[in-house]
């Protein structure tokens, strides 16, 4: 494929992180660190007495116990090294992120997952009925349960090019990748990164409520390929309709379908392979309660069976896992760095404080609205701090214990969680994702914020269904 509006793009690409002067992420935590050490001078120190729960034998707070304590506010040196101790604190899941990351990195280095999704679009290309639903379903299928994401970015000139050659418009190219997504993160099935995180620190089996789950994905899914569908089809009968009308005819973009990456039999080995490890993981989980260890394990032998079948040899496959490490860095560090955030809290014994003062007022709502209240928070919270390892790591310290205080189940605030991580992932302009894809499709934001809001306020009724019937049931383990 040939983009000669390369240049232009990379002068958006700029224009639009300049515009927006947004923060780098890790920047945000470090503030919220910083405002975790002086609330401890404020906020006075409190805390719950921790009894055994009866039917699963965990740790869980005594709602009627709070009392206050003394203060001890953090000092200077334990400010920093709670940074350290985070780390250390963190390490079961940073390394769980590490060797997913790097296996997945491995799987990357074949060409398996390009040539597979470049095969896709070119077998959709003149077929634009099936072509829209065909896709999403494979992007979101990806996201759900292998956290797929960022990979996308470099399909992104070829759909659009797709779309534009089909009658189509630029943003319809831009809906495919990240409505896919937002119901495949949404959902969250096996998504190692964002509930995979979230479950472990709140102390759920990780993946549990995997029923739960693929029915979500499913609901979502339809919904965001009926809404796609419906825009492009308007768009194909009147072009002018579209708010791109006047920058897609000014593109130059010429399609040479013989330049896609070819899908040989390799990679078909190896996605049969990555397909069958999910197969593996969904019975582990369900059936023998796999963990981070053989979760960990499982996406291991995946990478090192591809680097064998994609002939990397013993260096490449090592360069490659590397590779897939480097990825997995800045949220492995939102991770240490939360940790931290959390060790101060706990230390200075106002953890339980601010635990108490929100049951205190979540209590006088109905529980749905209590779960649907953790949502928002989490949705508004994911606008700042877009990384969902990062955001798990700061708030599911405190969501889980209070899910204890009012009635709700762990599980109901990792569902609040995800709906929250993953809905304003498509506009917020702290993630690097949005605005890369944004200046490479030359999308204005406000454009694509006119057509992604009707989206978002029908994810947050569906939030509000789903999260409602999971407090109704008390859906669990606990």
């Amino acid at each position: 494929m040939k983009n000669t509006s390369k240049g232009a793009s990379s002068t958006a690409n700029n224009g639009i992180i300049k515009k927006m002067n947004v923060p780098n992420p890790l920047v945000i935590i470090c503030a919220i660190i910083c405002l975790c050490a002086i609330a401890t001078f404020i906020v006075p120190a409190g805390l719950y007495d921790r009894i055994a729960d009866p039917n699963t034998g965990r740790s869980v707070v005594d709602p009627a116990t709070f009392h206050y304590i003394d203060r001890s506010p953090v000092g200077f040196l334990p400010f920093f090294t709670s940074i350290t101790r985070g780390f250390q604190g963190g390490s079961s899941i940073i390394a769980f992120l590490f060797i997913t990351g790097g296996s997945l990195g491995i799987l990357d280095a074949t060409g398996a997952i390009r040539a597979g999704m470049s095969t896709l679009v070119r077998k959709m290309n003149g077929k634009e009925v099936m072509m829209i639903p065909v896709c999403m379903l494979i992007f979101g299928t990806c996201s759900t349960f292998a956290g797929c994401n960022e990979e996308y970015l470099a399909f992104l000139p070829l759909i659009i090019s797709v779309c534009l050659a089909m009658g189509f418009d630029s943003i319809t190219g831009m809906a495919m990748v990240f409505c896919a997504v937002g119901a495949g993160y949404g959902a969250g099935c096996t998504n190692a990164f964002t509930v995979g995180v979230a479950q472990g620190i709140a102390g759920l089996p990780v993946f549990s409520a995997l029923g739960y789950r693929l029915f979500l994905f499913a609901v979502l899914i339809t919904i965001n390929i009926l809404y796609v569908m419906r825009y492009a089809m308007k768009v194909k009968k009147n072009p002018q309709s579209s708010s791109m009308y006047e920058i897609d005819r000014q593109r130059e973009i010429t399609i040479n379908m013989d330049e896609v990456e070819e899908l040989t039999t390799t990679h078909k080995i190896c996605l049969i392979t990555l397909m069958l490890t999910f197969v593996t993981l969904i019975i582990g989980v369900i059936k023998f309660g796999f963990y981070m260890d053989e979760i960990s394990a499982l996406f291991l032998m995946m990478g090192l069976i591809c680097g064998i079948v994609g002939k990397l040899g013993v260096t490449g496959t090592a360069d490659a896992f590397v590779q897939g490490c480097k990825n997995m860095m800045a949220p492995c560090l939102c991770i240490g760095l939360c940790k931290a955030a959390t060790i101060i809290l706990n230390d200075s014994n106002i953890m339980d404080t601010i635990v108490h003062a929100l049951a205190s007022v979540l209590n006088h709502v109905p529980t749905a609205l209590t779960a649907f209240g953790m949502f928002i928070v989490q949705d508004v919270f994911n606008i700042l701090v877009p990384s969902g390892s990062g955001q798990a790591a700061i708030t599911m310290p405190i969501m889980a214990p209070l899910a204890d205080l009012v009635g709700l189940t762990r599980q109901t605030a990792v569902f609040a969680f995800q709906f929250g991580d993953a809905f304003t992932n498509a506009i917020t302009p702290a993630s690097g994702m949005t605005v890369s894809c944004l200046a490479l499709a030359m999308i204005p934001y406000k454009k694509w914020l006119k057509f992604m809001l009707p989206l978002i306020a029908i994810w947050w009724v569906i939030s509000f269904v789903f999260l409602m019937y999971a407090s109704g049931i008390a859906i669990g383990p606990f």
